[in-house]
């Protein structure tokens, strides 16, 4: 039986298509999910844990308007995130994360468990609003495989 990283891998290759992670919420998950399949550096390039606002605008180029206007945790920074990141590790698919893993950090607009996942490709950049009711570590594993499964969903619509 193969595993959401194994498929994902197995359509990259497949396409010939490489993969890069900006990730701030979930700290690395997604990375370590892609990397555990043997042959990975067939496709993967690379990723930055971005998880400060300063890392943020300086080392992936999301614009300090964007931040002070929706925050971090929100569409347009994801969005910022995934196309900054496919400049800066030079990939033809970045992921990128943003979000409030919990218990803390919450507002009444921005409860725990708020996530939004960029997807950024040669046709586009676009993102997607989750929310997730659990703990920490769970609210950043459900995250990690969202932003795997559309992955998984937009290579599958390449064939």
């Amino acid at each position: 039986m193969s595993s959401l990283e194994q498929d994902v891998g197995d359509l990259l290759r497949r396409n010939k298509l490489t993969l890069g992670v900006v990730e701030s919420a979930t700290g690395g998950l997604v990375s370590h999910l892609v990397t555990n399949i043997p042959g990975s550096s067939d496709y993967y390039k690379g990723s930055v844990t971005a998880y400060s606002n300063e890392t943020k605008v300086k080392v992936i180029g999301v614009s300090g308007k964007t931040l002070e206007k929706h925050g971090a945790v929100s569409a347009p920074v994801a969005e910022e995130m995934a196309c900054g990141g496919r400049r800066l590790l030079d990939v033809d698919i970045c992921l990128a994360d943003t979000g409030i893993a919990g218990p803390g950090g919450d507002t009444p607009e921005k409860p725990v468990g708020l996530f939004y996942i960029g997807l950024s490709h040669r046709g586009g950049t676009s993102s997607r609003k989750h929310n997730f009711n659990s703990s920490r570590e769970q609210n950043k594993r459900l995250a990690a495989e969202a932003a795997l499964r559309w992955l998984e969903d937009y290579l599958v619509s390449l064939t």
